[in-house]
């Protein structure tokens, strides 16, 4: 299994920034992607963002093109996520989540491994 810690949230206003830290452990060695989630009250668990495991390839919800991007560092294989220009439909709680399937599309939502979840609050 891995274990995904995710870190960076809190409230910040309409307009401003924030960015999440993911950090995987355990069998990463058999992870080939990654991405971040978002699940609002009352809302299914919706596609944000994902990255192949090397970096090579990133995908976007469309609601958040052109405002958040999502990139691998090397310190401790973390994942990032830097949101710019929020809006209050971006409040949710997001999830960082690893899978052993090289594949990244907006519409798969099975991956294996879940982090436990930060909060983002956009207030207008």
């Amino acid at each position: 299994q891995v274990q995904l810690v995710e870190s960076g949230g809190g409230l910040v206003q309409a307009g401003g920034s924030l960015r999440l830290s993911c950090a995987p452990s355990g069998r990463t060695e058999t992870t080939f992607a990654m991405g971040w989630f978002r699940q609002a009250p009352g809302k299914e668990r919706e596609f944000v963002a994902a990255i192949t495991w090397t970096g090579g390839s990133t995908d976007y919800a469309d609601s958040v093109k052109g405002r958040f991007t999502i990139s691998r560092g090397n310190a401790r294989n973390t994942v990032y996520l830097q949101m710019n220009n929020l809006i209050p439909g971006d409040t949710a709680v997001y999830y960082c989540a690893a899978d052993r399937v090289e594949i990244i599309s907006p519409h798969r939502l099975n991956y294996s491994d879940w982090g436990q979840g930060t909060q983002v609050t956009v207030s207008s």
